[in-house]
């Protein structure tokens, strides 16, 4: 989904400026879904302002520069909805936790305890606070909320039920590729004589004799 829908999104929820998506997107309603930086949103609102899609009218501010205030139009509204029709990309996980604890028998326990009494606490911290009121007020903000409350929740389950299996494992010493075996000693007897010897002399008796 591009920044583009995002800020249409933004403002089918009510008239806002460009400092004010960004802020939803930072610590808002819309942190929990997708990222919007400070320099995509300005472009895509002067866009979805050439397209009629949004209109723009300045406010003016006492020793402030005049604010620009957006709204989306009906030709705004159709199109967003029109994107949300659209077949949704697959949801991407990633977290610098976990790639550190795939690295655990590196870690001596006291850091890998550390780690991980850190994520219980975030995780619990996000927990209780989704189960307050919804910044938004409608069933569908309640909907969005509470899954995430439980999403955190069972992060804050999963991880004391489970943190023995790398506690365990902290300041091991990783696993060893086996050594290649040394190559082992030739079993028939005539291998290890000089290669003069291996065979049977067949030279004449008398050069043999000259050479004795």
């Amino acid at each position: 989904m591009d920044v583009r829908t995002l800020c249409l999104g933004a403002l089918t929820l009510g008239d806002a400026t460009g400092y004010e998506i960004r802020k939803m997107f930072e610590e808002g309603v819309f942190s929990h879904f997708l990222e919007a930086s400070y320099g995509s949103i300005y472009p895509a609102l002067t866009r979805l302002t050439e397209e009629e899609l949004v209109t723009c009218h300045s406010e003016q501010q006492e020793k402030r520069p005049d604010k620009k205030i957006y709204s989306v139009t009906d030709k705004g509204r159709a199109a967003f909805t029109e994107a949300l029709l659209e077949p949704l990309a697959e949801d991407k996980f990633r977290s610098e936790f976990l790639f550190v604890m795939l690295f655990a028998h590196l870690l001596t326990p006291e850091r890998i305890k550390a780690l991980i009494d850190e994520k219980v606490e975030e995780h619990r911290q996000l927990s209780e606070r989704l189960s307050g009121p919804a910044e938004i007020g409608t069933p569908a903000a309640d909907f969005i909320k509470d899954f995430g409350a439980v999403v955190h929740k069972a992060s804050v389950d999963y991880l004391e039920k489970n943190r023995h299996k790398v506690e365990a494992i902290a300041g091991a010493s990783p696993p060893r590729a086996s050594e290649p075996r040394a190559p082992e000693a030739p079993q028939d007897g005539n291998a290890a004589r000089p290669a003069s010897q291996s065979k049977s002399d067949h030279r004449n008796p008398k050069e043999l004799a000259r050479i004795r």
